[in-house]
């Protein structure tokens, strides 16, 4: 019988690689660090494993067709598709979860992981912006 990683892991295998990228960073350096902290790990973490990857890609919004001058700004964008937005705080909230929603929104990535490092233990929400789509193409393969 599989465990629900083992299935996890092949359903989604590249948020599974980041997961366990941050695990590793989580495992090393505990919680109670900056944010800034766990982004210079992780992205060395990431580049041991050879996931590809961008850091503080700038996520423009478009507001009834005109780019708006402010931006977000993705911690990480994993294999050109995934949204990765980093915290270092004592638990996740709603306002965590709306910015990565409106993140996704802005440009349409629909992978995105929440991870925080804040807590005692590693924290993480994996999120799917069309679930729909996603299943669809999940049947397909």
């Amino acid at each position: 019988m599989k465990s629900a990683d083992d299935k996890n892991s092949q359903r989604d295998p590249e948020t599974f690689a980041i997961i366990g990228a941050a695990m590793e960073v989580h495992r090393e350096l505990g919680h109670g660090f900056l944010e800034a902290v766990y982004q210079e790990a992780l992205a060395i973490e990431l580049t041991i494993r050879k996931i590809p990857f961008q850091r503080e890609v700038p996520l423009p919004v478009v507001y009834k067709g005109e780019k708006l001058i402010c931006s977000y700004r993705a911690d990480f964008v994993c294999y050109e598709n995934v949204l990765v937005e980093l915290k270092a705080i004592s638990q996740l909230t709603g306002a965590d979860e709306a910015q990565v929603i409106n993140e996704m929104k802005a440009t349409g990535i629909q992978r995105a992981l929440l991870i925080n490092f804040g807590a005692p233990s590693l924290e993480y929400k994996r999120r799917v912006f069309n679930l729909r789509e996603s299943a669809k193409s999940a049947e397909e393969n």
